[in-house]
């Protein structure tokens, strides 16, 4: 939309209006710079963060990752099996427990998992290094925030 046809006070939304423009700005650049680092890379900013993670941590678990990530296993179910075709993670069983699987990076895994150009975790890195006093401020409310939609669905249901 350009300046001319924005309507009067669209800059006056308040707060609460302003931070959800924000976040849903963010959230478009999120999924656009995904879907091209897939077509350049071969791998998506949420498959990427998966392979970074797995990257630090040799031999977690889908459970463990879970909690590192603030997600469901089941939401990692699809990522972990496309990882796995793509050839960047290697799942073994635990020695310990028959019914746990643990991941590991592949060499084509331990190539992704190194800083790389027009990726998301660039951009986040180029805005931390800008504003790093601004940056646990963000965190704080990030997390209360993701917190906070985590206990809607009780809420509502």
């Amino acid at each position: 939309m350009s300046e001319a046809a924005k309507p009067e006070g669209a800059d006056q939304l308040g707060p609460v209006l302003e931070f959800m423009k924000q976040l849903w700005s963010v959230d478009h650049g999120l999924q656009s710079v995904s879907k091209r680092m897939e077509a350049r890379f071969g791998i998506t900013g949420p498959q990427r963060l998966v392979v970074r993670i797995v990257g630090r941590f040799p031999g977690i678990s889908a459970g463990a990752l879970a909690e590192v990530l603030h997600v469901h296993p089941s939401t990692l179910t699809g990522v972990l099996r496309r990882l796995e075709t793509r050839g960047m993670l290697l799942r073994r069983g635990d020695p310990r427990d028959a019914r746990r699987a643990l991941f590991g990076l592949t060499a084509r895994g331990r190539k992704m998992d190194t800083l790389r150009t027009g990726t998301v975790e660039q951009a986040v890195r180029r805005v931390l290094v800008r504003m790093p006093e601004d940056a646990i401020a963000a965190e704080r409310i990030l997390s209360a925030l993701a917190a906070e939609l985590a206990r809607f669905p009780e809420e509502s249901a």
